[in-house]
């Protein structure tokens, strides 16, 4: 069984910072993408950003230059510093990972359970 526990989430002012935190634990044979989607009230969900297990990075343009994501390969974690916070971020922040497992042998995508942030104005 494979679990991605999500921290860091919270109410902060704008222009404040968070730094979001995902742990994989369970069965993992390795992991290759990961990633960080956000889902606002009455909202579709949306890629924030994502990296590789090699560490090349994609953001959403809504985020470039505030966001950075980054992971530990060692620790099975990815984190999502975010900086110049504004209202408009406020959402439940999902982390994502494919994952090869030792129960399915093949590539699976699981996700947490989500973490709220709200940006206060």
């Amino acid at each position: 069984q494979v679990q991605l526990v999500e921290s860091g989430g919270g109410l902060v002012q704008a222009g404040g910072s968070l730094r979001l935190s995902c742990a994989a634990s369970g069965s993992i044979l390795s992991i290759n993408g990961m990633g960080w989607y956000r889902q606002a009230p009455g909202k579709q969900r949306e890629l924030v950003a994502a990296i590789t297990r090699s560490g090349r990075t994609n953001y959403a343009d809504s985020v470039k230059g505030r966001f950075t994501i980054s992971r530990d390969n060692a620790k099975n974690t990815v984190y999502l510093q975010m900086n110049s916070l504004k209202p408009e971020d406020t959402a439940v922040y999902y982390c994502q990972a494919d994952i090869r497992d030792s129960a399915r042998g093949s590539l699976s995508d699981y996700w947490g359970q989500g973490t709220q942030v709200t940006v206060s104005s």
